[in-house]
């Protein structure tokens, strides 16, 4: 089923939420174990739109989010200022159809369109998928950080990928 990737609104927030939530609660996605509230996700969505940063839905024929992504400023010094952090959050009914990938390369366009000159991503080693998803995309793994996070009662390794978005 094709799906169109589009700017996400306030009508999209409570579908991203479920999406979000799903990989808080059942996967190593992101290292927390409490899931987010409306309040809080409404707030992350201000937050974005405040920044300039996007918040892309992959949306298909019938309306609904099958996945959604989004960047934000890598670390919060001025000297950081030219690299973004993406997450990708694919609803776990619709994984294994190529939405990330399409989700990730308008993100990526989007980075450059924004002139940004690299795109980071945080993965946890155990997500087998999510690496090669980035690794097809054209990113490179550039650092593996073992044991620095904890979830579900047992530490996890951190990989940092990146891909340079822009030349000079």
């Amino acid at each position: 089923m094709p799906v169109l990737i589009r700017d996400a609104g306030p009508g999209d927030l409570d579908a991203i939420l479920t999406v979000y939530n799903d990989a808080v609660v059942n996967t190593t996605a992101v290292y927390t174990e409490t899931p987010r509230t409306p309040d809080e996700q409404r707030a992350w969505f201000a937050l974005k739109q405040e920044q300039g940063m996007p918040v892309l839905v992959a949306v298909d024929d019938a309306g609904h989010v099958a996945g959604f992504a989004s960047y934000g400023p890598f670390r919060p010094w001025p000297g950081f200022r030219g690299t973004v952090e993406n997450s990708l959050y694919v609803d776990p009914a619709r994984r294994g159809q190529g939405i990330g990938g399409q989700l990730l390369a308008a993100l990526v366009e989007r980075g450059r369109g924004q002139g940004f000159h690299v795109m980071v991503a945080g993965i946890d080693a155990d997500n087998a998928t999510s690496l090669y998803l980035h690794a097809r995309a054209g990113f490179t793994e550039t650092a593996r950080m073992p044991e620095v996070g904890q979830k579900f009662g047992r530490w996890l390794t951190l990989v940092f990928l990146q891909r340079v978005l822009s030349e000079g």
